[in-house]
């Protein structure tokens, strides 16, 4: 009788113990499928942005790709060496720079940091002196001699607030 007894006791508690477990594992579970969802969601809002960001980037414009290959140029050695020549503008002796229509108001020089190709003529990049800041538009051209030529279109300076 009392190993009867015993045996049910047992059984219970061996019941009881994994219904707990299983609780525990279907709440985790539950809970990671909701993270996962709202991961997906983030995921999902995030590739959305990067197309729109892509927008005017000539790497997303099929139409600029075409115009250079159309030329006989091979885009994925030819974007770098453009990007390129605007970053050996940076190497410049005095205080004029090449294509950045300002001087520096500091000790340190004006230099090109961030460059974007738009398409297969125009670029958009700013600079800075280290506390000034502005942007410049270029068009970019190659010429019959393959040599590319960069042409400044528009700048701005942004103010300096005290």
């Amino acid at each position: 009788m009392y190993l009867f007894i015993f045996t049910v006791l047992l059984l219970i508690f061996q019941f009881v113990n994994s219904k707990n477990i299983l609780d525990k594992y279907e709440a985790d579970i539950v809970k990671v499928k909701a993270k996962l969802a709202e991961s997906e969601k983030e995921v999902k809002a995030l590739e959305d942005k990067n197309f729109e960001l892509s927008y005017f980037d000539i790497s997303g414009n099929e139409d600029a790709l075409t115009y250079f290959e159309a030329e006989g140029y091979d885009t994925e050695q030819l974007i770098p060496v453009i990007i390129e020549g605007l970053y050996n503008m940076n190497d410049y002796e005095g205080d004029d720079h090449p294509i950045v229509p300002y001087v520096s108001m500091t000790d340190s020089k004006l230099l090109i940091n961030k460059i974007k190709v738009l398409n297969h003529k125009w670029i958009i990049a700013n600079f800075t002196d280290g506390e000034f800041w502005g942007e410049i538009f270029v068009s970019y051209e190659i010429d019959e001699e393959n040599k590319l030529k960069y042409k400044l279109v528009e700048y701005l300076m942004y103010p300096t607030i005290n």
